[in-house]
């Protein structure tokens, strides 16, 4: 194993986006859920800012302050901090995140962890969004390592299926409580723990 390749929401930080829609509904109750998807999935494919999603689904005045005060709801994951301090000592590390390329850089700057991974890959950034295989791709071909030698580890389940078609191994850290055949773990310490205990022969478990 030679790289560990991280979502963001619902494993670096303990919001997995599924608060979004009802957060917006406390402002707009009539809203339809697709009103606000549809707005949300152009900024995170880089189709439109976060703010013009913002006005898009009908916000207006600040909306600098309007999108700082939903993201500052945001909090990293308990035991993130230790768990990424000790893996850079021994792997490369990456982020694969579907996010608007403005709250990607707000939040890995409020929580200062730029400095953690040797490639971020984010959706709006790059205009490519899991379960795309090529966001994968592209990641392990700017790590310089081969997708067998990568760990991934996500919160959904349909996204660790894409990984693994490319020939990750995969992990499920399991914010959602969801059921799961695959190799699942629930904190960043039982992370760590799973990651003492592979063996060669595990690898592509």
């Amino acid at each position: 194993m030679k790289a560990i390749i991280l979502d963001m929401y619902g494993v670096i930080v303990k919001q997995t986006g599924d608060d979004f829609v009802p957060y917006i509904q406390q402002t707009f109750p009539n809203l339809e859920l697709e009103e606000i998807r549809k707005p949300w999935d152009n900024a995170n494919m880089g189709e439109v800012s976060s703010l013009e999603m913002w006005a898009a689904i009908g916000f207006q005045g600040d909306l600098e302050k309007i999108e700082k005060d939903y993201l500052d709801t945001i909090e990293l994951n308990d035991g993130f901090l230790e768990f990424i301090k000790a893996a850079g000592m021994k792997y490369k590390l990456a982020i694969i995140s579907n996010d608007s390329s403005r709250w990607s850089k707000y939040l890995r700057e409020k929580f200062n962890i730029n400095q953690y991974f040797d490639v971020i890959s984010i959706s709006g950034d790059l205009k490519i969004r899991k379960p795309d295989e090529r966001i994968f791709r592209l990641t392990i071909e700017k790590l310089a390592v081969n997708a067998e030698e990568c760990l991934y580890v996500d919160d959904r389940r349909g996204y660790l299926g894409a990984a693994g078609k490319v020939g990750m191994n995969t992990i499920l850290f399991n914010s959602r409580n969801v059921p799961y055949e695959g190799d699942v773990v629930n904190n960043f310490k039982e992370l760590e723990d799973r990651l003492q205990r592979i063996t060669p022969e595990e690898l592509n478990f």
